[in-house]
């Protein structure tokens, strides 16, 4: 029986152009995981047809922008990337075909959580959850992608030492974030002065999503949390 996950947000937006539609057709079956079914453990060593020393997982990768960037940077890691909306899908198909990086980029087209799941213990040398849907009304906050539940599925899957990167630009949000993470026993906020959370790192490529906020005059949050040793 396949467990139950409610899914909020869109699937699909504005039409795609023709390309990107291609990319969906040719593209992703090469790249795409399926959704792995409950109870069961995922093996990373034969997912990536390149060889890879470490493997990465973004949640709701938005255009891919981030994650193919991350992947060109470290050409010895394997990344994971989540992401439901289909056209955020095609942004980052786009990016694997133009950087050539089908050998070790993954996608799954779904929820996080089933994946996150299926991972085996200790498996994963870095996260990322970067300007996540903030679910402003106090009655969808239980939607945050960041909360207990889901802080014990990554500190599951994360190795000892493995960062947790997490950004937005929604106070409400960073700081629902940093309370949770914060008070979780298995991770250690990094920030030691406040430029570093108010300065992205050097090693941290701007999403689209940063982009806008700082147009719009916000101005966006980056925490980093190391996951504590077992």
């Amino acid at each position: 029986m396949t467990e139950h996950f409610q899914l909020y947000g869109r699937r699909h937006g504005r039409p795609l152009r023709r390309h990107r539609s291609e990319l969906l057709e040719t593209l992703l079956p090469v790249v795409r995981l399926e959704r792995p079914e409950p109870g069961s453990r995922l093996e990373l060593d034969p997912l990536f047809t390149s060889p890879v020393e470490a493997v990465w997982l973004e949640v709701g990768f938005g255009g891919g922008e981030h994650l193919a960037a991350q992947a060109v940077a470290n050409p010895g890691v394997g990344i994971i990337g989540c992401e439901p909306f289909i056209n955020g899908v095609a942004g980052l198909l786009g990016h694997i075909e133009r950087e050539e990086l089908a050998g070790r980029v993954r996608v799954l087209a779904d929820d996080a959580r089933f994946l996150i799941d299926a991972l085996p213990d200790a498996s994963i040398g870095r996260a990322f959850v970067l300007f996540a849907d903030p679910w402003p009304k106090k009655r969808h906050w239980e939607r945050r992608f960041i909360g207990p539940a889901n802080l014990d599925r990554l500190a599951r899957v994360l190795k000892d030492g493995a960062e947790l990167r997490l950004a937005s630009d929604d106070p409400g949000l960073v700081t629902w974030m940093l309370d949770h993470t914060w008070h979780h026993p298995a991770f250690e906020w990094l920030a030691r002065k406040a430029e570093d959370w108010r300065t992205r790192p050097a090693d941290w490529p701007q999403t689209r999503y940063e982009q806008k906020a700082l147009e719009a005059g916000r101005r966006p949050v980056f925490l980093r949390f190391m996951r504590r040793e077992r």
